[in-house]
Parts: C-alpha cells; sequence; structure tokens
C-alpha cells in the first residue's frame, strides 16, 4: 500500500477547479507535500461550496472540472511525484432539489416501486405508504400554493414528480398531491414526524443504504474507476458512523480499490480507540489536535476560567443538550426506534421512546460497533438508571434488545446509527457554545472538560501513536474545525492570563451588554481570537454561534430582541471607542504569545507520528472561525511568493506577517518528505534546568522537534536562562534558522531557540 508523507486539503468547487488544483501542483511540492487531499468530487447541488451533498454518484461534479479535471490534476500530480486523496461521502445523497437527484426523483415518482426504494432508508409503514417531505411553510393553507405545470407539482420553486395515471381526469393540484408517493408536510413537522433517515438533522440529506450490494457497487462504480485508471491514491470516508455496518463497508472498499490507504472522519471520544479489525489506516487526526491543544494551555488557569462565567458541568451539560436534541430535531429517529421495539417486550410505546432517548443522552462515544463496544451500552444503561429512576424496569429491558446476541436486529443496527447523530448534535452543535470556559479546547473531536495535557503524558500518547497507528492522520485545521488553529492558540493564552480575564470579561459585558454572560465570554474570546477581522464576518459569526447555543435564541424561533443586543455588541467591537480600546489591547497582549503557540503546535503536528495535513492556506496566519468563514478562498499567489521569498532575508521572526508560518510549514514537509529515514521511531528528549517544563522535544530517529509552550510564563520568569536539552554529542543543525550546533551532551535553549520559538534540528549535520 502506498501511504503518504503528507497531505494538504483543497476544498474543490466552482471557484477552485480540479484545473485550478492542477496548476497548484508545483507550488505544493515546492512546498514540501507529498499528496494532494481533495474535497468531496462527485456531481452536488449546484452552487455547493462543500461538495457533501451528492446527487450522482455517477459523475466527477462539471462544476468542478468534471472527469478530465481529475485526468488533469492526477497528471500533473503524477508528474510532480505526488499522489492523490479523495473525499468520499458513503452515507447520504442531497435531496434538496429532487429534480437534481434521479435516485430520489424516481422515488417519488414510483415510490416503493422504484428501483432506487432500497437504496434510501425509509420507514413507509409511519407515512402510511408516503415519504414525508418538510418543504410547506406555516399556515394551513399552504397546499393551495401548489400548481400543476409541465407535469411537475410546484410547490413556489420546489418542483416534485407526478406518478404515472395521476393527473389525467382534470384534477386540481392539491388532489394530484394526494394521490403520490410522497407527502409534503409543514417544516416544523420534521423533528416528529419524518420517516426517513437523515445526516444528523439536515432534512436536505437524505441517508443511503449502502450496505446493500448493489447500492454500492452503483454507487461507487465512479470511484471504482479512478482507481482503474491509476487517478487516486487514497480515500477518506465521510462520517462512517452513519453507515449500518461500518466494518463490512471498509473491507468493500479495500476490494473496490485494491487495497488503497484509507481513512475514516471518526471522532474517537478521550481513552477511545479504533477497532482493529477496520481495514483502514486510521482516523482524520481530530484526536491528535485535540492533544496538542492541551499541551499549550496552563492547567493553571482552570479555576479562573472556570470562575468567570460560570456554567452548569460539563458531563451534566452534555447529557442535557444531547437529551433536548433526541427530543428536538431528532425525534422522529427516536420514534423509529421505538416502533421496533418487539411488542412482547412489554414496554408501553411513550416509555419505550422516553427510555431510548435517555439512553442516547447517556451513551459515552458516537457509536458502538457490536459485538465492539457493548460495554458502552451497558455503561449507558446504568447512567440511564441513575438519571431517571423511573424508567430503570424499561432500561432493564431495552439494554438486551440493543445488543442481542448473534445476528443483529434492525433495532440494535439503527440504535447504533442513532447515537453519533445525537452525540453530533448534542456535544458539537449546541454544547460547545454553552461551555465557554477556554474555547479553544471547544474543538471537534475533544472533550472541552479536559483543561490541559502534561508533556509526560502526551509523550506517552504520542509512543502508542507510533506504535498503533503511524498512518493515520494529524491535523490541526480542518473544514470543519469551529476555529482555525491559529485562533485556537491565540486563545490557549488566556489560560496563562487566567487571572486579568474576568475582570476584561466583565468590564466588555458592561460596555456591550446582552444579557448571557457566558456566551458573551465565548463571543468575545472568539473576537479576541480572530481579530482583526470584518465587521460582516463577526455578526455572522455571533448569530450562528447564539442559535447553535440555543439558550437565548435558536434557529427556529430566533428572538429579535436579544438578537438585536448581540449585533449591537458585535458593533461595539468596531464603534465603541471603549470597546475597541479594550479589545484592541488584548489581543496586542496576546498575539505574540498566540503565534508562539502557533509555531509549536504546527512543528509538532508536523513531525509526530502519523500523516500530517495542512489545511488549505494555514501555512499563513489563518484566523478562522467555523464554516463557512474556514472555507474562505485562499490567496495562494500570495503563498507562491512567500514561499519563493524563504532564506533570501534569513529567518523570519517570530511576529513576521506569515513568512514565519511558511517557514515552519515548508522547512517541516520538506524534511519530512525528501528525508523519511529521520521519522523512523519516537523518543522523548530530556531537558534540564529551570525553564525545562517549557518546552517539549522528541526524536524521531534523527529530526528532533523543540517546541515551546507556555510562553507567557516563560517570559515571566526570566525567559530559558541555563536551561538545555540533553542531547549525544555531535553537530546538530536547524532546518529552520539555518544554523549549526555543536552538543557535548546538551544545548542551552537560549541559544537553539534565539530566533524562533522552536527548532527541528538534524543529528549529524553542521556543526559549529
Amino acid at each position: 500500500m502506498r501511504a503518504p508523507a503528507s497531505t494538504y486539503r483543497l476544498q474543490i468547487r466552482e471557484s477552485l477547479t480540479l484545473y485550478d488544483a492542477a496548476d497548484l501542483v508545483p507550488y505544493l511540492h515546492n512546498l514540501g507535500v507529498d499528496w494532494v487531499y481533495l474535497s468531496p468530487l462527485l456531481t452536488a447541488e449546484p452552487g455547493s461550496d462543500h461538495g457533501y451533498d451528492v446527487v450522482d454518484f455517477g459523475a466527477v461534479d462539471p462544476a468542478r472540472g468534471g472527469i478530465d479535471g481529475l485526468r488533469a490534476l492526477s497528471a500533473a500530480a503524477r508528474k510532480a511525484g505526488l499522489g492523490v486523496l479523495v473525499d468520499i461521502v458513503p452515507n447520504h445523497m442531497g435531496v434538496g432539489t429532487p429534480a437534481n437527484n434521479r435516485w430520489w426523483w424516481s422515488l417519488l415518482a414510483e415510490g416503493r416501486g422504484s428501483r432506487y426504494a432500497e437504496a434510501f432508508d425509509i420507514d413507509w409503514d409511519a407515512g402510511g405508504g408516503k415519504i414525508r417531505i418538510p418543504v410547506l411553510g406555516d399556515g394551513d393553507a399552504e397546499l393551495d400554493a401548489l400548481e400543476l405545470n409541465d407535469g411537475e407539482l410546484r410547490y413556489y420553486e420546489n418542483r416534485f414528480p407526478v406518478a404515472a395515471g395521476t393527473a389525467d381526469d382534470g384534477a386540481t393540484a392539491r388532489e394530484v398531491h394526494e394521490r403520490q408517493h410522497y407527502q409534503l408536510v409543514n417544516w416544523r413537522r420534521a423533528d416528529a414526524e419524518l420517516n426517513y433517515r437523515r445526516f444528523f438533522g439536515v432534512n436536505s440529506l437524505a441517508g443511503v443504504r449502502v450496505e446493500v450490494p448493489w447500492v454500492f457497487d452503483e454507487s461507487h462504480a465512479e470511484i471504482k474507476r479512478w482507481f482503474d485508471e491509476g487517478l487516486v491514491d487514497g480515500l477518506r470516508v465521510d462520517h462512517p458512523d452513519g453507515l449500518a455496518d461500518p466494518k463490512g463497508y471498509l473491507q468493500r472498499l479495500q476490494e473496490l480499490t485494491g487495497g488503497a490507504y484509507v481513512l475514516v472522519e471518526k471522532i474517537l471520544e478521550p481513552g477511545e480507540t479504533l477497532p482493529a479489525d477496520w481495514a483502514c489506516a486510521g482516523t482524520t487526526g481530530y484526536d491528535a489536535l485535540a492533544e496538542i491543544d492541551r499541551l499549550l494551555v496552563d492547567p493553571d488557569g482552570r479555576e479562573r476560567l472556570t470562575e468567570a462565567a460560570p456554567v452548569q458541568p460539563y458531563q451534566h451539560m452534555i447529557h442535557d443538550t444531547k437529551r433536548g436534541i433526541a427530543d428536538g430535531i431528532l425525534r422522529s429517529e427516536v420514534l423509529r426506534l421505538a416502533r421496533l421495539v418487539p411488542a412482547d417486550a412489554g414496554v408501553d410505546f411513550d416509555v419505550a421512546a422516553d427510555a431510548l432517548a435517555e439512553l442516547l443522552s447517556c451513551f459515552p462515544v458516537y457509536r458502538s460497533y457490536l459485538p465492539i463496544g457493548a460495554d458502552y451500552i451497558a455503561e449507558a444503561g446504568v447512567a440511564a438508571q441513575a438519571r431517571r429512576p423511573d424508567l430503570a424496569e424499561a432500561v432493564t429491558t431495552l439494554l438486551p434488545l440493543l445488543q442481542p446476541e448473534g445476528v443483529l436486529t434492525e433495532l440494535a443496527v439503527r440504535f447504533q446509527q442513532t447515537s453519533g447523530m445525537v452525540m453530533a448534535k448534542g456535544v458539537e452543535d449546541t454544547a460547545f457554545y454553552r461551555y465557554t470556559r477556554l474555547t479553544s479546547l471547544n474543538e471537534v473531536g475533544a472533550d472541552p472538560s479536559i483543561f490541559a495535557v502534561e508533556p509526560f503524558e502526551l509523550h506517552m500518547r504520542l509512543i502508542r501513536r507510533q506504535q498503533e497507528a503511524p498512518l493515520a492522520m494529524t491535523t490541526l485545521s480542518t473544514h470543519d474545525t469551529k476555529r482555525s488553529e491559529d485562533t485556537r492558540a491565540r486563545i490557549s493564552v488566556l489560560a496563562e492570563l487566567a487571572d486579568q480575564w474576568p475582570a476584561r470579561l466583565t468590564e466588555l459585558d458592561r460596555l456591550a451588554p446582552f444579557g448571557d454572560l457566558p456566551f458573551a465570554d465565548l463571543l468575545w474570546q472568539a473576537a479576541l481570537g480572530a481579530w482583526p477581522f470584518s465587521r460582516e464576518r463577526a455578526h455572522a459569526y455571533a448569530e450562528k454561534a447564539a442559535r447553535e447555543a440555543g439558550n437565548s435564541t435558536s434557529w427556529i424561533d430566533p428572538r429579535a430582541d436579544f438578537e438585536k443586543q448581540l449585533h449591537a455588541a458585535v458593533d461595539a467591537a468596531f464603534d465603541d471607542p471603549e470597546v475597541n480600546r479594550l479589545l484592541v489591547g488584548l489581543v496586542e497582549e496576546t498575539v505574540a504569545f498566540g503565534r508562539s503557540n502557533s509555531l509549536s503546535a504546527k512543528l509538532i503536528q508536523l513531525t509526530m507520528p502519523g500523516v500530517p495535513d495542512v489545511y488549505q492556506g494555514t501555512e499563513f496566519w489563518d484566523h478562522s472561525l467555523v464554516d463557512p468563514d474556514n472555507r474562505r478562498r485562499v490567496d495562494f499567489q500570495a503563498r507562491r511568493m512567500a514561499l519563493e521569498d524563504l532564506g533570501r532575508d534569513g529567518t523570519p521572526p517570530v511576529d513576521d506577517g506569515a513568512a514565519a508560518k511558511m517557514l515552519v510549514v515548508a522547512r517541516a514537509l520538506q524534511l519530512r518528505r525528501d528525508r523519511p529515514e529521520l521519522f523512523t521511531g519516537y523518543e522523548a528528549v530530556s531537558v534540564q534546568g529551570p525553564a525545562a517544563d517549557h518546552v517539549f522535544g522528541f526524536d524521531r530517529g534523527g529530526a528532533i522537534t523543540l517546541a515551546t509552550r507556555l510562553p507567557v510564563r516563560l517570559q515571566r520568569d526570566g525567559g530559558w536562562r541555563d536551561t538545555a536539552v540533553v542531547l549525544s554529542p555531535g553537530p546538530y543543525r536547524d532546518v529552520l534558522s539555518g544554523r549549526s550546533h555543536s552538543s557535548e551532551g546538551a544545548l542551552h535553549l537560549s541559544d537553539v531557540l534565539a530566533e524562533l520559538p522552536v527548532a527541528l534540528l538534524v543529528r549529524g549535520e553542521g556543526g559549529a
């Protein structure tokens, strides 16, 4: 199996097609990238900037360059020696515009008689034999807006097919609608009455039953062609937790690709490991992100930041937010589970639904993969009985049904598919906007209640990573991160300024109040991390974050009074001299320390065990927030020029606008690609002296990484002084600064880290 030394993620879309990506290959090669990593390529909804709403599994999206564009990119990559990794979406299809999706259109037109009825996950009986489509607005007369036009039913801009023989007798549009295999219903009914499986709570993304052999074959025919023609070298599988049988799916994918390099977008909770029998190289790296971030957080700041804007303890908060999701936007999934409980189980339907929702809310990880993970079901049962003694009998009855011996039942399979939905929506998309102690820790795949990781602990984790998952991806920023790596790095400085932050937050909230102190904590941390940014971006983030939090406003029922105050607070950051002065002052205090954190995190990620990914544009400082902010266009010409300029004027200072980070990224990637023999092991580097806790170092087998941590405290305590790293005698060269050093058993950090807060030493080269 060919595997990458590193990857670089590009968001392929109309504004950056496959042809554009082909033109970028020389730059990526010069940067040191080994494989180019592409967002989904199959035909998506017109105008889609992300590609996860695939409407045609059978073709590369023409708007993204089509198959000829992929061939052009692949040829350019091959010429430069790069591999190609592509993101694929097996779990769902985009159905927001039925006419664009041949499978869905056939299903609506022919109902159970459609060939594609088996491809989608539909509970026909729950809808009286019809698929419920939640598109109607509020009001009893909305069906009066239906029209018959060119043999289709139209509801404003929405188009739907008409079944054969149902519109031939002069019937009204409303009467024709009643004869269809689908029922258009009010959009608010989706939460409790939808009868097709979705991706999370997105009505326009319908789940696909890829476990059905012909569905797999037809939905992967184009992907197979990529490998047959030698266009692609590996795959990233989106959301495997939505699949009925992830293990079986990955086995089929291995057969289809001939054993190619495959990664899974799988969120691992602390202490959880990927099933050992999955046919893949590992995850896409959120677990690595969480570990690196916490190395750079000062544990001494925990209590003061907790007190700044007190919220519910995290363990109880995520139970309640998950329960809110199970009772809210995913109620239809819970009711479907309840309908699968056997009648002879002796559990009343409403009680079964309540108990299942509680079990989902208590589930400690995203999902089980029975028989793997049966202990998580048992753990959820204990927690559910402790929280809801009134459901103890029902929970006891249900637990054996959720983990049956032998062949898995539909109830057991579907519970596994549903738990991940509840976790994602309840934690990532709700609790992460409520638990605001230090928001750099509120990241996909992370647990914000875990505040910091000591160097010893991280060394142990990296040793295990080298032993168990050396080809898994590592990352710091993605198209899905809540905050980019540089935004988080600056926010993390607050842990070292914890004695000052509560008073600053109180003052900001006094000057620009909106009646929700925890959310004010989140908002002002975001402003600190992303500043300077445009007013438009600030307003968009504030509104999205507040509605996701769901405490003072929400997507379904926005509170105009709260949102007016919220937007006024955002404007105050730009227009009120006092607020602006306070915010800008905080930025000025933290920016240099944040950049130190950024460079440390980046060098660790690029050189640690695993396959490092660089998200598009993040070779420069990038202070993005949640999508779509993190999917903005990248100025690649500026990056080309900066790469060409490296080395002309010596090592750039850490506060340089872009060159310092470009230097670290380029030199680390180049070394990793060109000298793989230097990255074959892992040993912790010993440090001696008064500032030993402020450096994290490891030796990968000839390449030695040194990274500064807790830079505020380091400066406050007098710098490196006599602190030294213990290294074997001999010459060393820092590939970042270009300087040579000679060790007689140790190197002083005041010398090695004189120009940058990081160093990447190569043993046996150079010398003083």
